[in-house]
């Protein structure tokens, strides 16, 4: 195997290497804190809502999979405020 050939092989072992890394860390999902848990079941509780878990998705953006409410099973996902930005149900 040349030198270039060698190269061009390592550069695409990086490379993909790099890639399935960032792959991995995007699916990962970080969990709300008790205290935020407990912020986002408060106003859940206000539509008839409960929250199985709840994930970070950043400092302003909440999001519970699977909510079992009155009216049905939903997606939800609150602000940093703990406010509903967007609800949808989940068949």
């Amino acid at each position: 195997m040349t030198t270039i050939a060698r190269i061009g092989f390592a550069c695409a072992f990086l490379f993909a290497t790099g890639a399935a890394l960032a792959q991995e860390s995007e699916t990962i999902e970080e969990m709300a804190s008790p205290e935020e848990v407990s912020k986002v079941a408060e106003t859940l509780s206000k539509i008839g809502c409960t929250a199985p878990a709840v994930e970070k998705e950043s400092d302003d953006l909440f999001e519970i999979d699977d909510a079992t409410c009155e009216i049905g099973q939903y997606d939800i996902k609150l602000n940093g405020d703990y406010k509903i930005i967007v609800m949808s149900i989940d068949e």
